[in-house]
Parts: C-alpha cells; sequence; structure tokens
C-alpha cells in the first residue's frame, strides 16, 4: 500500500485555507486530516462545523477528522453528514468504546481510536479487529508545533505486534512531531499513515515535503 500522508490543517493559514486546500488536492498526500478540539478534552479550540464544511467543499482527498472531544458519541452522525471519511475518537473520552466505533461505521466511515502519549496499546487488543485506524499520539493533544515523544516508537513495535497477532487490517496513524528526521523509522516500525502539520505547512515548498514523507 506504501505509506499514507495526511497533512494536518491546523498548521494551515486560516486566512488562506481554500490556497491551502488547493495544495493538499494538487500533492501526493492521500488525506485530510483535521483536528476538531473542544477545549474540555484538551485545553484549545478548533474547527467547528460550518469550517469543515467549507474544507470539505474544497477538499477532493478524504477527510481524516480527528475529535479531541468529550462525548463524541453525540456527533458521530454530524460528522458524517459533512463527508468525514474517518472518524477518530479518543479512547481515553469514550465510555462505551465498542458502541461509538460500531456506530461509526455504520455511518459507512472507517472508525479510529485515539490513544493519548501515556494510554498503553494493550488496552485495544480485545477490539483491535473493529477498529479502522488507531492514530497514536506522538505530541500531547492540543496544540501544534510539540517535539515528538520518543516512546512512540515503542508503542508503534507493540502495535504492529497486537494487530499481526490478531490478523488484524487495522492501519496505524502517527499523529505529532512528524518530520524527515523520524518519519523513516516510524515506517520500519509499522506505521502506515504519517499526520504532518508544521513540518509540512511552515516548509518552503510543502509540495516537495509531502512528496518526501510519501517517498520515506
Amino acid at each position: 500500500m506504501g505509506t499514507l500522508v495526511a497533512p494536518s490543517l491546523l498548521a494551515a493559514d486560516f486566512g488562506n485555507l481554500e490556497r491551502d486546500c488547493k495544495m493538499v488536492n494538487a500533492s501526493d498526500a492521500d488525506w485530510f486530516h483535521i483536528d476538531v478540539m473542544d477545549g474540555v478534552f484538551v485545553p484549545n479550540i478548533s474547527f467547528g462545523m460550518p469550517v469543515i464544511k467549507s474544507i470539505a467543499a474544497h477538499a477532493k482527498k478524504p477527510l481524516d477528522v480527528h475529535l479531541m472531544i468529550v462525548e463524541p458519541e453525540r456527533y458521530i452522525d454530524a460528522f458524517a453528514d459533512l463527508g468525514s471519511d474517518v472518524l477518530t475518537v479518543h479512547y481515553e473520552a469514550s465510555t462505551h468504546l465498542n458502541k461509538t466505533l460500531d456506530s461509526i461505521r455504520g455511518k459507512g466511515m472507517k472508525a479510529g481510536v485515539a490513544l493519548n502519549p501515556h494510554t498503553p496499546v494493550d488496552l485495544l487488543e480485545p477490539i483491535i479487529n473493529d477498529i479502522d485506524v488507531v492514530c497514536i499520539m506522538s505530541v500531547n493533544p492540543g496544540f501544534g508545533g510539540q517535539r515528538f515523544i520518543e516512546t512512540t516508537y515503542q508503542k508503534v513495535s507493540k502495535l504492529r505486534g497486537i494487530i499481526e497477532e490478531n490478523n488484524a487490517t487495522t492501519l496505524i496513524e502517527i499523529d505529532g512531531g512528524v518530520t524527515d528526521q523520524n518519519a523513516k523509522r516510524l515506517v520500519e516500525l509499522g506505521a502506515d499513515v504519517l499526520v504532518a502539520g508544521s513540518f509540512v505547512f511552515s516548509s518552503e515548498n510543502p509540495q516537495e515535503t509531502i512528496k518526501g514523507l510519501k517517498n520515506i
């Protein structure tokens, strides 16, 4: 399949979102990564429904929506209606995770589960076959531009083992601090999807930067 690259629009220029969406469309990127923050589960507040609707109108690639919010199950229908292709909820925010994943898939979306840096991947083993994407947070959620947490490598390796032992088709996504300095090792250990925000949008040539990650 090759490595998938999902530029994070949290690092885009909010005054020029249409321009940045068109750049991602024209690039080798595979998905648009959209972080939804509520100011409760994480300190910051990011995109609301109207902004995502605007992004969806310009995006020609799948929308990978990452809910960093409490009670994510309340919004499954709304994000399905917005055109989300992947909908990821946090393990730490989901009281009835099985039910939430079923609801996401029932709406025709891929179901994702995100793990904060200190949440062990072992917790997902009982339901790994019900998860399409595991998003391993390699920074503390809520802020862009943070440094990559080194223990992420061990988590990727361990999760890859769990996926293979259970004959699952789950993809491993890495979110936070991904650059050309750590991408190769992450992919070698079993990562399938690289989310990159600041590294892409702060670079001199974002399309070339995306291409570099894609061909790592």
